[in-house]
């Protein structure tokens, strides 16, 4: 076999950096050293894989064909080398996840203290960050599973619902749309305070509510579900957050959930991965613990 790990990695890193000398500091060689194993691993494979534009290299069609195929193979090894990395041999488990931030901030902390209970010595990695965050890093191999709030579009990432996570419509009781039950038109003209484009959560309340009000100008847009909630406390307008947000304020008085006459608003929540991802036996093991897990 002509073709090594070590080709495939600085592959992979001269296509998430776009040069060879950010992919040096990276793997890390020198630049010579990596300019020079990716033309070895270019004569091996007898085809170029980027295209060279000044000092910048993109993904020609050959580079974007091998790229989730390099990402595969050096996810499997990462797996053998963690499968037999203990002194005994067995199998241990060592993950990296990924989460949207109401469900990294809310939900994994007991799924993660829940599991740690049954596997003690279990290593896991936890990154948190919006949903086209943790698509990304599944999508690149970065993170080996990914828990998401909002959809996903990318053909290369497949997807396994999860629970469904229930939206409520939110104010201070102090604000004037407290009072009543909202109709439509009341509900469209609402200042709202929304999550920021590519948060799973702006996501999910724009399919929740758009078929409904058609439209929604937000008054605000901010970088998290804990400023909004707060934000909404303090009277400054409505938002529609996951109950399991809110329920700290509701059962304190600082919220309450606004009557309308929309149907229940719910979300179907998601474990990702890469469709071409080696689902190892820890791996599988903690997704069928996420799995037991009903919200």
């Amino acid at each position: 076999m002509r073709i090594t790990l070590r080709q495939l990695d600085i592959f992979r890193a001269i296509a998430l950096t776009g040069s060879t000398s950010a992919a040096a500091q990276s793997v890390p060689l020198s630049q010579s050293a990596t300019s020079t194993a990716l033309g070895e691993l270019e004569h091996n494979l007898n085809a170029l894989l980027f295209d060279r534009v000044g000092k910048r290299l993109l993904l020609n069609d050959n580079g974007r064909a091998l790229l989730p195929m390099a990402l595969a193979v050096l996810d499997g090894a990462r797996n053998v080398e963690i499968a037999f990395a203990s002194s005994d041999q067995g199998l241990i488990v060592n993950l990296r996840l990924f989460a949207s931030t109401t469900l990294g901030n809310y939900i994994l902390p007991k799924l993660l203290s829940q599991f740690r209970q049954v596997v003690p010595t279990a290593k896991l990695d936890v990154r948190i960050g919006n949903t086209l965050d943790v698509v990304t890093a599944v999508k690149e191999f970065s993170a080996d599973l990914g828990f998401i709030e909002g959809p996903c579009h990318e053909p290369d990432i497949s997807i396994r619902p999860w629970f469904e996570d229930e939206l409520v419509i939110v104010a201070a009781p102090t604000h004037p749309l407290a009072k009543a039950k909202l109709t439509i038109k009341q509900l469209r003209e609402a200042p709202w305070l929304l999550r920021e484009p590519g948060s799973g959560t702006r996501e999910a309340v724009e399919l929740a509510l758009l078929p409904h009000l058609l439209n929604i100008q937000p008054a605000m847009t901010l970088g998290s579900s804990e400023a909004i909630k707060n934000l909404v406390a303090e009277g400054l307008g409505v938002g529609c957050l996951s109950r399991s947000v809110v329920q700290d304020l509701l059962s304190a008085g600082r919220l309450c959930v606004l009557a309308t006459r929309l149907p229940r608003l719910l979300r179907t929540t998601s474990l990702i991965h890469h469709r071409s991802k080696i689902l190892s036996e820890p791996l599988q093991k903690f997704m069928r613990h996420c799995e037991s897990y009903r919200g």
